[in-house]
């Protein structure tokens, strides 16, 4: 049998060393080691490391966002009731400078004793100070701010680099008939808000058909307001008109009487001028032109006929 050179035995150790002693750190992780149970100070980021193999171990720990669930977490009421939680979700996020501050207060594993018994104690405390009713319907929708606010409360002490991002949980397990109970219960609300929203859609509707009727009859108000405006106006313009051609009627005929009277005053005037002795002793003379006889021939009678006579009354030819 040949026996081994040194050679050989290097190259054994070598490869045994990069067998066990190289070891790789995820992205998004850091590495902590411990040798002989004992924890380093040195940490390693992601990527490639060497360590002394059997006498060095490591431990990679998480440092982005990674939900821890939490699941089956009994719970019970004020009332004596015992619920079950089936899960809860607490997303998380460590700090990369305090990894080697947690790890060496809270193990590798901290987020059992910073989450997982943490959940379990603040949902214990928040289901005995309150009814069955109040955890599963009332308050639900609370449960999961309360819970995470109180985590974080306790973690900003026992562990600053450690943040509480949400919490999430999921309606609780109750017995059951309670079960039934709530559903039924929660059939007849249903039935009673389907009727009260059909109940508000028919108010909403006959207010809309009030509004509009309200609308139509201020409409027809204000067009039979601007229709008895017009009528008004036509009415004034009527009147107005009729004024005016009363008053065109009264001058017309205040003119015609003023004409009349002028006419008769002249007349008068002209039937004084007329009186004058001259002009009726014109008249009498025209008077007696116009019945004068003028005979022709030689049988006349004797006339005796004065100068007056001749003047005004006949004249004889013979």
């Amino acid at each position: 049998m040949a026996e081994i050179g040194p050679a050989v035995v290097i190259v054994g150790l070598l490869a045994l060393i990069l067998n066990f002693g190289v070891h790789k750190v995820e992205e998004g992780h850091v590495a902590v080691y411990y040798r002989g149970g004992a924890l380093l100070s040195s940490t390693s980021g992601p990527g490639f490391h060497v360590m002394f193999p059997f006498l060095t171990t490591f431990r990679s720990v998480q440092t982005t966002l990674q939900t821890d669930e939490v699941k089956n977490v009994p719970c019970g009421t004020s009332g004596g009731v015992v619920i079950y939680f089936d899960r809860i979700e607490v997303v998380n996020i460590l700090t990369v400078s305090e990894v080697y501050n947690i790890v060496k207060n809270y193990t590798a594993d901290y987020d059992k004793s910073l989450i997982f018994n943490k959940v379990h104690h603040e949902l214990n405390q928040f289901c005995s100070v309150h009814t069955l009713q109040e955890v599963y319907i009332n308050l639900f929708d609370q449960i999961d701010e309360n819970l995470k606010k109180a985590l974080q409360e306790d973690l900003t002490q026992m562990a600053p680099g450690l943040k509480i991002q949400a919490v999430r949980v999921t309606k609780p397990k109750i017995p059951e008939q309670i079960r039934k109970n709530y559903e039924l219960m929660e059939g007849e609300k249903t039935k009673l808000l389907i009727t009260t929203q059909h109940q508000k859609v028919m108010e909403k509707e006959a207010e809309t058909e009030r509004k509009l009727a309200v609308i139509q009859a201020e409409k027809h108000s204000q067009v039979a307001k601007i229709q008895y405006g017009q009528k008004i106006m036509e009415k004034e313009s009527q009147r107005q008109i009729s004024e005016i051609e009363d008053k065109t009627h009264l001058a017309k005929q205040k003119a015609m009487a003023d004409a009349e009277f002028y006419t008769q005053n002249k007349q008068a005037e002209a039937n004084k001028l007329k009186l004058s002795p001259e002009y009726l002793d014109f008249m009498r003379i025209q008077a007696i032109a116009n019945n004068n006889k003028i005979y022709y021939g030689n049988n006349l009678p004797n006339v005796f006929i004065d100068k007056e006579m001749f003047q005004g009354k006949k004249k004889v030819v013979k």
